[in-house]
């Protein structure tokens, strides 16, 4: 007898009259806010314009939900395309079925054209937000468990989650794969905010950090999940695909650091105060540069002295005894002149 478990929902659509709200979407649509909420705050931490990131979103979530469900269909199309199935359920994403995978790498397609429409970097874009997809996926997970799927083995734990009977699972109680999933992606995001906050990681450096930790912790997941999947040499798709994501994150995280130490200085060149976007003014600068040096350079707004110029104190004194010279003569002009003398009779 079970003394605690995770009961799961008797079902994953709550009817609001005409209206469905499906659990799963609305861990998909509250997954967004966060990363983008956070993503915000760290873009503009990092000197960029609030709404930027979200701006780039609006292309990057239509983009990664196409890819996530791409790579669902194509990895187990025998789900949708196999015999006594219909194909027009590939389309039905509310049911579930989406592969991190392809939301990420075909998400970036579309994060890449709103960052060139916007003129910034992508990998500095992708650093700011890259904790935020960690916790994205923290609440998407709970999607699965509204559809009682992608559960792992048997287990009596009490933490086990109860799945009741239905098409291609047996009622009993399992690993809760999605909350180990969902934890891990908590413990990803405070890795990657730490590691950026204490090494000042840049240039796509955090993003590949949660890659690679994500992966770390998918692989050992997966391993423990009992849903049907396509198995290469006696291990599921997707850890392969854990293990190679996983290798090409860390490399990239030694050759960019070798490449290009350090942060971007300026992610966003038309943000407030971004050392690109101030343009100083001309008669400002030489006036500024005029006074550090000693004032040896004349201002913009004045004439240039002549070279040979007199000083001041000099031209005045020259004045005034010109002045001076000037009046004497003057007063010899006033003088009457001295009638000439004559012979007496």
């Amino acid at each position: 007898m079970d003394i605690a478990y995770i009961p799961s929902p008797s079902t994953g659509v709550i009817h609001l009259g005409p209206v469905p709200l499906r659990g799963y979407a609305f861990c998909i649509i509250l997954g967004v806010f966060v990363a983008v909420w956070l993503g915000n705050k760290r873009w503009i931490a990092r000197g960029g314009k609030p709404g930027t990131v979200a701006d780039i979103a609006v292309w990057a979530v239509p983009f990664g939900l196409v890819g996530g469900r791409l790579y669902h269909v194509i990895t187990d199309y025998q789900l949708y395309f196999g015999e006594g199935r219909n194909w027009v359920d590939a389309f039905k994403i509310w049911e579930g079925g989406l592969g991190i995978w392809g939301a990420i790498a075909v998400g970036a397609v579309g994060a890449w054209i709103g960052c060139r429409l916007r003129g910034i970097p992508l990998p500095a874009w992708a650093d700011a937000l890259a904790p935020g997809i960690a916790l994205a996926q923290a609440c998407g997970r709970w999607g699965n468990w509204f559809n009682q799927e992608l559960y792992g083995r048997a287990t009596d734990l009490p933490w086990a989650v109860e799945i009741s009977e239905g098409p291609n699972r047996v009622a009993g109680t399992y690993h809760p794969t999605f909350l180990y999933e969902s934890l891990w992606c908590v413990g990803v995001a405070v890795l990657v905010i730490w590691a950026d906050r204490r090494f000042k990681l840049g240039h796509g450096r955090a993003f590949a950090l949660y890659v690679a930790a994500y992966c770390a912790g998918r692989v050992w997941i997966e391993y423990m999940r009992v849903d049907e999947a396509h198995v290469i040499l006696g291990l599921r798709l997707n850890v392969w695909t854990a293990i190679v994501v996983f290798v090409l994150a860390v490399v990239y995280l030694v050759v960019s650091a070798k490449l290009r130490p350090g942060r971007e200085e300026v992610v966003e060149p038309d943000a407030p105060g971004s050392k690109a976007g101030a343009v100083p003014d001309a008669g400002a600068a030489k006036a500024d540069a005029g006074s550090e040096a000693g004032d040896e350079a004349a201002p913009a707004d004045r004439p240039a002295e002549r070279k040979d110029a007199v000083p001041a104190e000099a031209a005045a004194s020259e004045g005034a005894v010109k002045t001076a010279t000037e009046t004497k003569a003057d007063l010899r002009k006033a003088e009457p002149a001295e009638a000439p003398e004559t012979d007496k009779p």
